[in-house]
């Protein structure tokens, strides 16, 4: 690290400690001169890319799917806390993910796993929006499934 002062590449670190916002905070002292600094060090995450359906490519927006999530949960007795332990979750699973890039599937197969434990009816109407049912069987068909796992569940209990 260089000194301010002298522009020495020598110093040595004498403290450090987290701060509240991810980084690490380095007191520093300069070999040279014996004048002490702060650092500030910080992991930069590179940006995930969403692939849409049309092939065109954003940055990655926890809001966007904070929005779609809360939209789904609307008038639901989802607490905002579960809502945003999920956003979470799924901004974490993204982000950790080998690849630059997720496509918008995996996203929505993301949100509707995540509302699925969270609230049934919260999870049809994001799955009638993201699944865009053509018409009622396709509707029914997704009800039956979200009830078939649901008794396997109790069954195996």
């Amino acid at each position: 690290m260089k000194c301010i002062y002298c522009g020495c590449t020598e110093s040595r670190v004498v403290d450090s400690r987290p701060t509240e916002d991810g980084a690490i905070r380095r007191r520093r002292e300069c070999e040279e001169c014996k004048r002490r600094f702060t650092t500030y060090e910080k992991v930069e995450m590179l940006p995930v890319y969403v692939v849409k359906k049309d092939q065109r490519r954003e940055q990655f927006d926890a809001a966007k799917v904070r929005s779609g999530i809360l939209k789904a949960c609307e008038k639901r007795p989802v607490s905002l806390e579960a809502i945003e332990a999920l956003v979470g979750q799924i901004e974490t699973k993204v982000c950790q993910q080998p690849d630059q890039e997720v496509t918008t599937e995996e996203i929505g197969r993301l949100v509707m796993e995540g509302l699925r434990e969270l609230d049934e009816v919260a999870y049809i109407r994001f799955a009638s929006v993201y699944r865009q049912f053509k018409d009622v069987q396709s509707f029914m068909e997704e009800l039956q499934q979200m009830l078939d796992k649901r008794h396997g569940t109790k069954e195996e209990a």
